[in-house]
């Protein structure tokens, strides 16, 4: 009895520390870099959300979903944000999500970790590892990680813009993720 006693209260007590952790939406975001015929083009998702359960002291016990509404994109420009939700781009109509699953959770320094897991777009699956660094203020813990991705690797940007030297296969991204809740690192 004792027993299960103490693996419910840790059951518990994993449960609470998850979902304390909250997201600062309004302070969170996801911005993407790409270039076409050598200009960088700047865009974001306005439109994203990230289960987590990250400890900055056990990184291996954590685990991050993430959720990225593609039909968000916003790049400053109606028709731009039009093209890019047909299917040789993001095909929002058949797949409007893009998700983040992480596998494994290792720290690499003072407040650096890497974050590896599978990124699926468009139903194409690749393995990722994003390095992040974390930084802690008054009560709110900044999260910040980019990495580069190759859109053919995605079929985004199929068909006839499938000339990188129209538009380069390299989109960088950026995340940066304002949390409360998350232990001390």
């Amino acid at each position: 009895m004792k027993k299960l006693l103490t693996v419910l209260l840790l059951s518990l007590s994993a449960i609470i520390t998850a979902q304390a952790q909250q997201k600062l939406l309004t302070q969170s975001e996801i911005s993407f870099v790409s270039k076409q015929m050598g200009v960088p083009v700047e865009g974001k998702f306005t439109k994203f959300d990230a289960q987590l359960a990250f400890d900055p002291k056990k990184p291996e016990t954590s685990k991050v979903n993430f959720t990225v509404d593609l039909t968000s994109a916003n790049l400053g420009n109606a028709d731009t944000e039009k093209e890019l939700k047909k299917p040789g781009w993001f095909d929002s109509a058949k797949v409007p999500v893009a998700t983040f699953t992480s596998s494994s959770v290792k720290a690499i320094g003072a407040g650096k970790y890497e974050f590896t897991g599978k990124l699926t777009i468009k139903g194409l699956t690749q393995n990722l590892t994003v390095p992040v660094s974390l930084t802690q203020k008054e009560g709110v813990t900044k999260a910040e990680g980019s990495f580069v991705l190759k859109r053919l690797d995605f079929k985004i940007g199929d068909g006839e813009w499938n000339d990188t030297s129209l538009v380069a296969n390299e989109v960088t991204v950026k995340v940066k993720l304002n949390l409360s809740g998350i232990p001390s690192v």
